[in-house]
């Protein structure tokens, strides 16, 4: 068996950075649902962490209420900068956050990472693409990334690399099954690494067939069997694009070729995932599902603060199922694997191709069976380059966005017809 390069990432075997308490956070994406339970940890940890800084797209109300409920909570604290993307929505907001305020637009989610004096770790939540930018100025910072943002690597794993190891910064992974491998690797090596077993739910289409797929609805789509998600992400379950993005992720973050890296189904989410070592050792990270742990674990620094909520009961579970996950009843799944085996651009064109798709079922404009159909179009449509900039990353995607949009407003044409 070859080695594996030892470029990891994740700081496998390496120190953790350390810093004193109250650690301060950036949190991009706060009025999200991984946004919010991080607001929770703060507010339970008011001596360990501090707020410098957050962002939200065009949420002020929630935004708001989620302030007043940490300033309730941790009075002596100084209030947090404020970045409100969506012009319309900063304009409203203009009166209430005054010289908090920052600017407005993709570049204000920069800004929300520089601007604070000091910062220890940036918690990217946001969702889709525009997380490349914060996370590439956050590795330029030196400082703790949790990154619950999948498309940054996505998009840009071999950017974040660069920027990670110019400026000593690390990569501390908040998706549940990242998580799970790195608390199974603590204290290890990636050399000591045969397999990476990503679990997967299945999705709300597990147990349907071919035929039936083409007829759900767009609430029965959103409907999760397991975990109380965002939209898009709710989608990307249903699909397993969700699970494709994280075979790139876990590629990168883990340093393992494509294909030691594989999906289980696991209806029950118990088992967050595993990894087989090259002496045949296999350990598994299992828990309730409960976001705030992988949050709290990558913010802490990978300790295992106290945490109140439901425990694990195996008695009560009894058996544990997994099954391999259809190919071709969710070729998404297959398609984000090829285009990491693929390389370059490839990724890029996937991700894009996909948030548009998404974007455009939730506005009810296509089926979700067009969502692999267009994904896959624009993929064989698009040529793979390298991407060696951020500048490069941008124009792919934009490109794939374009194609996309086009497909769109064919299938939505062809809808209305009917």
């Amino acid at each position: 068996m070859e080695n594996i390069q030892s470029n990891s990432l994740y700081p496998c075997g390496r120190p953790l950075l350390s810093y004193p308490e109250p650690m301060k956070l950036v949190i991009l994406g706060v009025t999200g649902s991984i946004g919010r339970q991080t607001l929770d940890i703060v507010r339970s940890n008011p001596h360990k962490l501090q707020v410098v800084a957050v962002s939200c797209h065009g949420n002020v109300e929630v935004l708001q209420q989620e302030l007043a409920l940490l300033a309730e909570a941790c009075p002596d604290a100084p209030l947090p900068l404020v970045a409100v993307t969506d012009p319309l929505a900063r304009a409203g907001a203009a009166g209430q956050f005054s010289n908090r305020l920052l600017g407005e637009g993709p570049s204000a989610l920069i800004e929300a990472v520089e601007a604070p004096e000091s910062v220890h770790v940036v918690v990217n939540a946001l969702v889709g693409a525009v997380g490349l930018a914060p996370t590439l100025a956050a590795a330029r910072r030196g400082v703790r990334i949790a990154l619950a943002n999948k498309e940054s690597l996505v998009v840009g794993g071999e950017l974040v690399k660069a920027a990670v190891f110019a400026h000593g910064a690390e990569v501390l992974p908040v998706d549940s099954e990242h998580s799970a491998m790195a608390q199974c690797l603590s204290g290890r090596t990636e050399h000591e690494i045969h397999k990476l077993l990503l679990t997967a739910s299945g999705g709300p289409f597990r147990q349907i067939s071919s035929d039936a797929l083409q007829k759900v609805s767009l609430e029965e789509v959103l409907n999760h069997p397991t975990w109380n998600m965002g939209p898009k992400i709710t989608v990307d379950s249903a699909t397993l694009m969700n699970k494709g993005l994280e075979i790139i992720e876990a590629h990168h973050l883990f340093a393992v070729p494509y294909e030691r890296i594989e999906v289980l189904v696991h209806p029950g989410s118990f088992v967050h995932s595993f990894v087989e070592f090259v002496d045949g050792a296999v350990l598994a990270q299992l828990g309730t599902p409960d976001m705030k742990l992988p949050i709290q674990y990558a913010i802490s620094g990978e300790k295992h603060w106290p945490l109140p909520g439901s425990r694990l009961d195996l008695l009560k579970i009894g058996q544990l199922h997994f099954e391999e996950p259809d190919l071709v009843r969710f070729p998404c799944l297959a398609l984000a694997i090829q285009a990491g085996r693929d390389g370059g651009s490839a990724t890029i064109t996937l991700n894009g191709a996909n948030e548009v798709a998404v974007a455009a079922l939730l506005d009810r404009k296509i089926r979700y069976a067009d969502i692999p159909r267009i994904i896959e179009e624009v993929l064989e449509s698009e040529s793979i380059h390298p991407v060696g900039c951020l500048q490069d990353a941008l124009a792919f995607d934009t490109q794939a966005r374009r194609a996309a949009g086009a497909l769109v407003a064919r299938l939505s044409q062809a809808e209305r017809e009917v």
